[in-house]
């Protein structure tokens, strides 16, 4: 299949305004066809030996994301102490979640062992299958964002909050728990990069011909 313009484009467009939300989701349910999209789509990612690591774990239940909240708020309070000064005053500024406001979320685990101990493509570098179900992070992503979904990624959360609130088997890895909702309005730029936290690194600081270059 050979794709035109158009398909392109839409493409490019959704790359640049997908945006990790954690703010301004509306209680509007999330239908089930489009749920069922958005996993398909991250069920179709990339995988080392296509042994397609994945597990979604769907989350409506308001009683479930207030377990998953309180988690966040020792894990945040525990972060932000990590910061000195006007740094951790920024940083509890900050919105850094929407696991209760957002009506849907997914947690994503990956099973090492899913196809056996000898995997191709991961005889080398055993961390493959982790990278593979991260694809599957992106694939959804950027499918939520062409369903005009807000989505984002709390990742300030211990790992056993999760295993217990969603009886997860020990053998699997988490890979992150991510909100997902219809938004008020999509931000014109990053969260962090309004609010001071940090710039976009410009593209051609991250651009290297034929070999590692030194900075000048």
């Amino acid at each position: 299949m050979q794709f035109e313009a158009p398909h392109r484009d839409a493409l490019y467009d959704i790359i640049f305004n997908r945006r990790d939300v954690r703010r301004d989701f509306l209680p509007t349910a999330v239908p089930d066809d489009v749920i069922q999209r958005l996993l398909t789509a991250a069920h179709h990612a990339p995988s080392v030996g296509f042994m397609q690591p994945w597990d979604f774990i769907v989350v409506k239940s308001p009683t479930t994301r207030a377990k998953i909240k309180q988690g966040f708020v020792a894990a945040n309070e525990a972060s932000a102490k990590l910061f000195q000064g006007e740094r951790q005053d920024l940083y509890r500024s900050l919105k850094l979640e929407g696991i209760e406001e957002a009506p849907l979320g997914i947690c994503i685990t990956c099973d090492r062992s899913r196809t056996g101990n000898v995997v191709l493509g991961r005889t080398i570098k055993p961390e493959m299958d982790l990278y593979s179900a991260v694809c599957a992070v992106q694939n959804l992503w950027l499918a939520a964002r062409a369903e005009n979904l807000g989505m984002g990624w709390v990742s300030i959360l211990e790992d056993q909050v999760l295993y217990e609130t969603l009886n997860i088997p020990e053998h699997l890895d988490i890979i992150g728990y991510f909100c997902i909702g219809y938004v008020k309005a999509f931000q014109i730029s990053p969260d962090l990069e309004q609010f001071g936290w940090q710039n976009r690194r410009p593209l051609a600081a991250a651009i290297h011909y034929e070999g590692w270059q030194q900075d000048s």
